[in-house]
């Protein structure tokens, strides 16, 4: 049994209570030796419970004040090469809420390059379910034991990894050039990576190696994961002709792609496009019409040229998708970013260009019968996805003709515009 005197102030150091709150009932009297024992025994009994009822009262309302805190939002960009997708990365990447990675499972293809894509999408899922998480210890299995947090594929295109509390010489609020990032932040250690994560509202991943929504079931209906799917996507002709130009830098992932199939370099380049746009109907049919009740608020398609042709609208419409401010800060940037005057030739290339004119540069370059070939290489996904065939050499050039209907009522965009 506890004296009074050491009971009430247990109450109060240990619990924090305040004096009215943990006020005591006006009956409770200790008259001192005046007391029958019986009395005193009855009297501290009481005490007791009252200290049990001040405990458990604390403990429920300290709980209650977790369960109120927002959870974090996850969501996943998911695309193909060449599409646009690194841009898209970056419209996210430079909101001062966001924590960004792209494309983290680039160290899963990396390590076990030997598979093919089918069986590498497994742990790529399960790398980016513990990045979402922010539990930054499943590099351990793709990198060195002593590294720092430049290890990270692309980590200087991650705003988050360029500012506190990654990266102490640029502030949250400020857009941050990769170049700039990679110059002063390479040495920081790879503790801060997870470290950062945390203390962002949104965990935002860029990925173009899943082909199908099926393997991303476990992370939508995962309780502790609030996640969103962006699928972005481009009219196969302008990946097919951007492809073309970098070919090299995708020889690795071409390989896996095609489940390392020998194949000759012109046959190459078709079969992958055709692996790329039979994904693309998988994920669409798969989060808009055959699991919509799964789906339903959580995947959003965009098209590439919609943002080209529109930039502010349509970044918009992702932001409130992802529940993010639109801040006049950031629409500068958005508009100036897609009103230069380069094409951004270069891969993971996400500086100021004349974004519209970039994505018409395949009307004019790339021959017909490669088009025509390609057409019928992806007809299903051009249908579905709303890009208009070309029949002749004269219409492809023609760019007073539009090449883009409207999506279905439920897409992100209705706007019709010239791809």
């Amino acid at each position: 049994m506890f004296p009074l005197a050491a009971s009430r102030a247990w109450v109060r150091v240990h619990l924090g209570c305040v004096p009215v709150a943990c006020s005591w009932p006006g009956w409770i009297r200790l008259p001192a030796t005046m007391l029958k024992i019986q009395q005193l025994q009855l009297s501290v009994l009481a005490i007791q419970v009252f200290v049990l009822a001040c405990f458990f009262s604390h403990h429920y309302n300290s709980n209650n004040h977790q369960a109120e805190k927002p959870a974090r939002v996850h969501v996943l960009i998911i695309s193909s090469w060449r599409s646009g997708s690194s841009f898209v990365g970056q419209l996210f990447s430079q909101h001062p809420d966001v924590f960004y990675l792209m494309e983290p499972a680039w160290h899963v293809w990396a390590t076990m390059y030997q598979n093919g894509a089918r069986v590498l999408q497994m742990p790529a899922r399960d790398l980016v379910r513990s990045v979402f998480l922010c539990d930054m210890s499943v590099f351990d299995a793709y990198l060195p034991a002593k590294r720092t947090k430049s290890a990270i594929f692309q980590w200087e295109t991650s705003r988050a990894l360029c500012s506190p509390p990654a990266c102490v010489f640029f502030q949250r609020t400020d857009i941050i050039s990769k170049d700039n990032c990679k110059t002063v932040c390479s040495k920081y250690p790879f503790s801060k990576v997870e470290e950062a994560c945390k203390t962002y509202s949104h965990v935002i991943l860029k990925e173009v190696r899943f082909f199908d929504l099926k393997v991303l079931f476990p992370l939508l209906t995962d309780p502790s994961l609030n996640l969103r799917i962006i699928h972005l996507v481009r009219d196969p002709r302008a990946v097919f002709y951007s492809r073309k130009n970098i070919s090299g830098s995708l020889a690795r992932d071409n390989k896996i792609v095609t489940e390392h199939k020998k194949l000759a370099e012109d046959m190459a380049i078709y079969a992958i496009m055709e692996e790329i746009c039979k994904s693309h109907v998988k994920i669409y049919t798969a989060g808009r019409e055959t699991f919509p009740g799964l789906f339903q608020g959580r995947y959003q398609l965009v098209r590439y040229e919609d943002i080209v042709h529109d930039p502010l609208a349509e970044v918009a419409e992702l932001y409130k998708f992802a529940g993010l401010s639109f801040t006049p800060g950031l629409q500068s940037w958005v508009y100036n970013i897609t009103h230069g005057k380069g094409l951004g030739k270069q891969p993971f290339d996400t500086s100021s260009r004349d974004a519209l004119k970039a994505s018409r540069a395949w009307r004019k370059n790339l021959p017909y019968p490669q088009v025509a070939k390609l057409q019928d290489t992806c007809k299903e996904a051009m249908k579905l996805l709303g890009y208009q065939l070309v029949s002749s050499e004269e219409e492809q050039k023609d760019l007073s003709l539009g090449l883009l209907h409207p999506l279905k009522p439920q897409a992100t965009s209705t706007l019709s515009s010239d791809s």
